[in-house]
């Protein structure tokens, strides 16, 4: 999958180092909010024997996986907060490039573990729900190839690790986190009646706006 064919816009590049160097420049310390807000990047790979990947042949179960996300991060006391992952790119892409959805929200708890003047380190469960409509793994992305599309859901359950750093002077925190995450999927009103497994995990960097 090209995702430059997504991104070219020389246009704005000036613009967009201009809000990079804005951001990164401190300001007068702010009170900390108990809700953060921010973009989450997650890059990794899945083992994956129900759906197709765009990003791999026909028949190979699963690949590298990435999505863009909205995150939220809510405090709930002694050091826990609630957070909650909405996809944001992969739902649009898939949709628009390949006819397909693919939608995996999903909330979780996170731990405080250890605390730092410049950092934090937290960890917890995380669930949700994973969503597809499309071909099976045995599918090519278009033509002759494609295999009929199914709907098809279950439950997401997993774990995050994260280390933040803070910058109280400025308007954004830093965070870097691991993810690993196991999925259930059935198909509903399907007569091939599909079913399987989705393993897998991601290396997630993210700003936490306060």
């Amino acid at each position: 999958m090209d995702i430059n064919a997504f991104s070219k816009t020389p246009s704005c590049r000036h613009g967009w180092w201009l809000l990079a160097v804005l951001l990164l420049l401190p300001t007068p310390a702010l009170a900390q909010s108990s809700t953060l807000v921010g973009p989450r990047a997650r890059m990794g790979g899945r083992y994956d024997n129900i759906r197709m990947c765009v990003a791999t042949p026909a028949g190979v179960n699963g690949g590298p996986a990435m999505d863009i996300s909205a995150f939220f991060s809510w405090s709930v006391g002694q050091g826990t907060r609630l957070e909650f992952d909405l996809p944001v790119m992969r739902p649009i892409l898939f949709g628009a490039a390949f006819r397909m959805l693919q939608f995996e929200p999903s909330v979780g708890l996170s731990f405080e573990l250890a605390r730092t003047p410049k950092s934090v380190l937290r960890a917890g469960p995380l669930a949700g729900i994973s969503l597809h409509y499309g071909p099976d793994v045995d599918s090519e992305s278009s033509g002759d190839g494609r295999t009929a599309s199914f709907f098809a859901l279950g439950p997401i359950g997993g774990a995050n690790a994260s280390l933040t750093f803070l910058r109280p002077r400025g308007r954004f925190d830093v965070q870097v986190g691991l993810t690993l995450y196991a999925t259930r999927l059935v198909a509903v009103d399907d007569p091939a009646n599909h079913k399987g497994f989705v393993l897998g995990g991601s290396l997630d960097i993210g700003l936490l706006f306060h």
